[in-house]
């Protein structure tokens, strides 16, 4: 189940310097690609944000060591296991593998970065990850977007993907992305896996701010279920090889590219809340008039993550008490209960501190049939404004995680 049209595009722009490769493993299906090589052209730069969960997984810590000690040239994935919450044998096991991937692939180790999702707890099957490693690389090709986006899925219904081009001095620029996700979602850094890559060229401190600021207005602003996963990682590749780019925020381009790539990573990050597990609502909750930016999260995190909130929202009941009621319990000191106004859709609910004396329940309703619904609430304390996305809860959503792990 899932909202709104396919988020995987019709056809992918391939990356001049990236190619992808797909194989099987069998990690936890037989016969199912769950392991997806890309590879980097030499000269590649790589920024990347990761999950703030202290029990981090692994994979994580191993591609953040690789990522300051040198030139990344691969990106290993696995989905079915996540390597997490496996001690000191995760990080052997995630080192073997980005070993025998650079014996295969003949570089350094350090030049891979590994990255797992799926079951947390489990060790990892190596010995099944190198057994699929040359079929993998054999696979390799700058048009295998689309199967990588399928080979990185786990409860995804669907796979996600999104592609652009611009021009630059002359010079066409691609842009390609894919993530992963649909349950477990709050990242507080990112997705649980993200990987976009360009071929402009762009030097390491403007990648490394992009990275960060491009996921924190995109994928750092999304919740399935307020779950931070331990292996979520987003990462950011320019290869270079378009011969166009950026070297500094001041440069005359710079605002264009950032505009192409900020598509992308809202286009990817709206996917994971339109497939979020068990999803018929995508919903954006737009909070205006803050006093800082804290006050405007705090109040649109704690309706996105309120029970009874989400749950009238899979019910399209227009319960508009439910939404007031998170509004007030989100933390706001001082708060003028008179000045705020909460909306659905375009329908008024909330105005002078209760009901407003336009709002009907036939006008409510209307709004909550639609698939995608817009909760916007005004504070009317300044003029910080944020806008999250989410979904509803409902009952497949309680099927999929109990069934997770049979």
């Amino acid at each position: 189940m899932a909202v709104g049209p396919a988020t995987l595009p019709e056809q992918f722009y391939p990356v001049a310097g990236v190619r992808l490769g797909i194989a099987s493993a069998g990690i936890k299906k037989p016969g199912r690609n769950d392991v997806v090589v890309m590879e980097l052209e030499k000269g590649s730069r790589v920024a990347g944000i990761f999950t703030t969960n202290q029990f981090c997984a692994a994979p994580v810590h191993v591609t953040r060591e690789h990522l300051a000690e040198g030139e990344p040239r691969y990106l290993l994935i696995n989905t079915g296991n996540a390597n997490a919450g496996t001690g000191a044998r995760g990080l052997s096991d995630a080192n073997a593998c980005c070993e025998a991937l650079a014996k295969e692939a003949g570089v350094r180790g350090h030049s891979i970065l590994p990255f797992s999702t799926g079951v947390i707890g489990e060790p990892l099957p190596v010995d099944k990850i190198v057994a699929a490693l040359p079929a993998a690389l054999a696979d390799l090709s700058g048009d295998h977007w689309a199967e990588a986006a399928a080979g990185i899925m786990t409860t995804d219904t669907r796979p996600k993907g999104a592609t652009r081009r611009l021009e630059i001095d002359g010079k066409v620029v691609t842009i390609s992305g894919i993530s992963k996700g649909a349950g477990m979602i709050r990242p507080n850094m990112a997705t649980m896996l993200g990987f976009i890559a360009t071929d402009a060229s762009i030097s390491p401190a403007v990648l490394q701010r992009l990275s960060r600021e491009l996921g924190e207005k995109s994928f750092n602003r999304i919740t399935i279920d307020g779950d931070t996963s331990t292996n979520d990682a987003c990462m950011l590749i320019a290869t270079g090889q378009s011969g166009a780019g950026v070297a500094t925020v001041e440069s005359d381009h710079y605002e264009v590219l950032r505009d192409a790539l900020e598509g992308v990573y809202l286009e990817l990050a709206h996917a994971i809340v339109r497939d979020g597990e068990g999803a018929t609502k995508f919903v954006s909750i737009n909070v205006a008039g803050a006093a800082g930016q804290r006050e405007a999260l705090d109040v649109a995190y704690t309706v996105a993550h309120s029970p009874l909130v989400k749950t009238a929202l899979f019910a399209s009941d227009p319960n508009w008490g439910r939404i007031l009621a998170a509004v007030g319990r989100a933390g706001v000191e001082g708060l003028d209960l008179e000045a705020v106004e909460i909306y659905l859709g375009d329908v008024c609910l909330v105005r002078d501190g209760g009901r407003a004396d336009d709002y009907t329940e036939q006008r409510g309703q209307a709004v909550m049939d639609q698939d995608e619904i817009t909760i916007r609430i005004d504070l009317k304390r300044g003029r910080i404004e944020e806008t999250v996305w989410t979904c509803d809860f409902s009952h497949d959503y309680v099927t999929i995680n109990a069934e997770y792990r049979t």
